[in-house]
């Protein structure tokens, strides 16, 4: 089954739904002369038992060591001999493998990524390198205390579910994993109805789809999964999280549950978000940064998963502002709570909404990982126009009524810096009662 569209804003989409379940989305863009191809996994994080955190991230590391034609300096040396690269990265719903050549070499970037994807060894040797490759990055990781804020954060609102625990696992849970487990979590996972592929560039649909039915003829097979595995996702009331740490800067992440990215008012959320903390003219950037000087990074940001979704603002300052700046943040959040964000600042938003839309899309990187992660975690691709449309559609009520509904309910905060674990409580009981309409 093949469809396609065609916008004012570049190539034409097509797409094409193999036997065994597999979809093809490309983009044809005839001016360039690069292409990016990426094969999406519908697998996260987030469908991993606590036995096999951060099994998703161990088998993003083991698909690159080898497959029964290529070994793991093959994998790289036959992409970086055309000028080309390879990567992957994973998250809490899904992971990703690409490559980016000149248009001529599609061929061969399509036969090293659908290798990797369907032919890997997942030796016991390898796996060996690669956990103590791992914990180095756990250990990297941890030194970053403005990434383990986020992970704080997350945990704090949603608990022991899958959805609160890092992506890259533990220490403890890498250590104990074992070959068989992943071995056996990428046999499970890793079938045709599972993925997406997608490629953007200068190519041509029907050649592509030839030569990804090629790549996948031997490949494994598998029956479509409906249903994400694991449990419902109930966030927890208001929670606290702080990590004692002796660092130059205090991180703070406050923020609540938001809407599921299948939520139509998700148009309007990120208008909200570009008007609180997106840029430069926002409210909080402005309030904390320019007119106090009270931080160096202060910004808002939303993420939407199947089944639910966050808001929070995040600010960097020194140990002897963060109750100050957590006061301001909170009185923001009760501001645009109560009817405070302007129609000037929802016409700015909007607008920085719509050129984040389109300016993110100039190389062929950015229009394979549209096309495919649209066709991954929605099962349909807007076109770019429709996106615009949308963004056009929302209104200041829109906006407004959003915010109330967000920042009225329970909220969420985590810490990192040189402060004891109840340093907080009193600002954040107070920020908890504000959001429940008490204070």
């Amino acid at each position: 089954m093949t469809s396609g569209q065609e916008g004012r804003y570049g190539g034409t989409v097509r797409r094409t739904v193999l036997p065994n379940g597999l979809r093809i989305v490309t983009e044809a863009l005839p001016t360039v002369r690069s292409v990016s191809f990426g094969v999406w996994v519908g697998i996260g994080s987030r469908d991993e038992s606590p036995t096999l955190a951060g099994a998703s991230h161990f088998l993003e590391h083991l698909l690159f060591k080898g497959t029964k034609r290529r070994t793991a300096w093959d994998i790289s040396a036959q992409i970086e001999a055309v000028g080309g690269d390879t990567n992957a990265f994973t998250a809490k719903e899904y992971t990703c493998y690409y490559a980016r050549v000149l248009d001529s070499d599609l061929p061969l970037a399509v036969d090293v990524i659908c290798d990797m994807l369907t032919s890997s060894l997942v030796t016991s040797a390898d796996l060996e390198v690669e956990r103590q490759v791992i914990l180095e990055e756990i250990a990297m990781h941890d030194d970053e205390p403005s990434d383990v804020v986020h992970d704080l954060f997350t945990t704090a609102l949603y608990g022991d579910h899958p959805l609160g625990r890092p992506v890259i696992g533990t220490t403890e849970s890498i250590t104990a994993m074992k070959r068989d487990q992943v071995a056996g979590f990428y046999r499970r996972r890793y079938t045709p109805p599972q993925l997406v592929i997608s490629a953007a560039g200068n190519l041509d649909h029907d050649e592509t789809v030839k030569l990804i039915a090629a790549a996948f003829a031997d490949g494994p097979e598998g029956t479509p999964t409906t249903a994400r595995r694991g449990p419902e996702v109930r966030p927890k009331g208001s929670a606290l999280a702080v990590r004692s740490k002796e660092t130059e800067q205090a991180h703070l992440v406050l923020g609540v549950p938001a809407i599921d990215r299948f939520d139509e008012r998700r148009f309007a959320l990120g208008v909200l978000d570009q008007a609180l903390g997106g840029g430069m003219s926002s409210r909080l950037f402005q309030e904390i940064r320019e007119q106090r000087g009270l931080a160096y990074s202060v910004y808002s940001f939303d993420t939407q998963y199947a089944d639910a979704g966050l808001f929070g603002v995040y600010a960097g300052c020194a140990p002897r502002r963060a109750h100050e700046v957590l006061d301001l943040i909170r009185v923001e959040l009760d501001r645009a709570a109560t009817g405070g964000i302007t129609d000037e600042e929802v016409r700015r938003g909007k607008g920085m909404l719509r050129g984040a839309s389109v300016l993110g899309l100039e190389d062929t990187y950015s229009r394979m990982s549209r096309i495919g992660k649209a066709e991954l975690v929605h099962g349909n691709i807007l076109s770019i126009d429709d996106v615009l449309a949308r963004i056009e559609a929302v209104t200041p009520e829109d906006v407004r009524t959003l915010a109330a509904e967000l920042f009225t309910g329970p909220v969420s905060l985590s810490v990192v810096g040189p402060f004891a674990e109840n340093d907080f409580d009193s600002a954040f009981s107070a920020a908890a009662r504000t959001s429940e309409g008490v204070a």
